[in-house]
């Protein structure tokens, strides 16, 4: 089988990528030929054997220069046109959208619709539901879902992109345009990493009877992992409010004796590089990212929007330890209250400082948690790319 992979970024970003390039190690190892579309960047570790790519477009830095930016944001020209020029070239039997919003943009379901290939669409975020992609509203930090009930206006009224006015009537312009024109349509099947997103998505009614649920996939490192913990809980991920680093915060400071590490970046670093018993390690990933999960004692994902199969939860069980985290999202689709992590509010501190409070200071739920984490089973790339195979399969065979 010809396989066409489409993502804008095709380097190392995020758990998106990792997606993309793990399906497509599996697939090249079990004989199929996968070809990959996305912007151009000397980052890039996949590509196509032709090199067509689209120019790189940044939305977060407009300028003069880029005058023409708002139009390519919402409808690319380009990325149709090589896309196009794919089609001819590799003739693939499907195509498998992954995140094309803003820079690829949804003009290439047009181009390939025309070719009769079959559409897989992969959603790792709400993007074609919510303007900002995360049903989120970040002038007030709460879900938001008025989008979905009440019209993509709500993006403008909220500035929900970036806290901009004009990015956010781009953001409306985009969802507005391709919902009124039923582009979404002419997708023929959307995997949704969990249950929450589906259940979202299918409010809309261009994507009644085209959704599946499959929950990501998790390949372990073969590196040896140690079975003696640290005195540390870890946070990991982005520095910013609606990941709840703000709450965790006001939590960590409550709780002097404990040590709390944190791994990753974001603008809110400068809000606790003065607390003494949270350390900064900065972004970690590979080999050391997996030594600090595995050697924590507990991890807290303390997220405050709506999560859809977050890594950060796969890996802490998947490395053998517990988590702690806001039952929101997709989150209670992976961790089992009192089975391998806690539940608490999300954004409520009281409960957080409990949380954490019982699970650092009970060893034995703390040793009964660790030891659930390992039973939590997951999808390897190979099982989870033989369920896909069958729905690519399912795919060509309504043609």
């Amino acid at each position: 089988m010809k396989i066409l992979i489409v993502n804008k970024f095709l380097y190392e970003n995020g758990g998106s990528e990792t997606y993309i390039f793990r399906l497509g190690e599996y697939f090249q190892s079990i004989g199929h030929e996968v070809q990959f579309f996305g912007m151009e960047d000397e980052r890039n570790i996949v590509g196509n054997k032709w090199n067509i790519l689209t120019k790189n477009l940044t939305f977060k830095k407009i300028s003069l220069r880029t005058l023409l930016y708002p139009f390519k944001i919402i409808y690319s020209r380009e990325a149709r046109c090589k896309i196009k020029r794919i089609m001819e070239l590799f003739d693939p039997d499907v195509v498998h959208l992954n995140n094309i919003n803003f820079q690829i943009t949804p003009s290439i379901i047009y181009e390939i619709h025309k070719h009769k290939i079959p559409i897989i669409f992969t959603a790792h975020d709400y993007q074609l539901i919510c303007p900002n992609h995360m049903l989120y509203q970040p002038n007030k930090s709460i879900p938001c879902e008025k989008c979905i009930s009440s019209g993509f206006i709500h993006c403008v009224k909220n500035n929900c992109i970036h806290g901009s006015k004009f990015r956010s009537i781009l953001g409306f312009l985009e969802s507005k345009l391709y919902h009124s024109l039923k582009t979404y349509s002419l997708i023929d099947m959307v995997i949704c990493p969990s249950a929450f997103l589906e259940k979202k998505f299918l409010c809309k009614s261009v994507f009644r009877d085209k959704t599946v649920v499959m929950h990501n996939f998790y390949r372990k490192a073969l590196i040896n992992i140690t079975t003696k913990k640290g005195n540390y809980a870890l946070y990991f991920g982005r520095f910013t409010i609606d990941k709840g680093i703000r709450t965790l915060i006001n939590v960590c400071k409550r709780l002097p004796e404990i040590q709390f590490i944190f791994a990753g970046s974001g603008p809110l670093e400068a809000s606790f590089n003065n607390i003494q018993n949270i350390k900064n390690v900065g972004f970690l990933k590979g080999d050391n990212l997996i030594k600090m999960i595995s050697e924590a004692r507990l991890s807290i994902c303390p997220s405050e929007w709506y999560e859809n199969y977050p890594y950060s939860v796969v890996e802490s069980l998947v490395y053998g330890t517990p988590v702690i985290c806001s039952e929101i999202g997709g989150i209670p689709e992976i961790i089992k209250n009192n089975y391998n992590g806690l539940f608490f509010e999300p954004s409520n501190e009281e409960d957080l400082f409990d949380k954490i409070s019982l699970l650092w200071y009970n060893k034995g739920m703390l040793d009964e948690l660790t030891g659930n984490c390992s039973k939590t089973a997951f999808d390897t790339p190979d099982i989870y790319g033989q369920k896909l195979l069958s729905l690519y399969n399912q795919t060509l065979n309504r043609e």
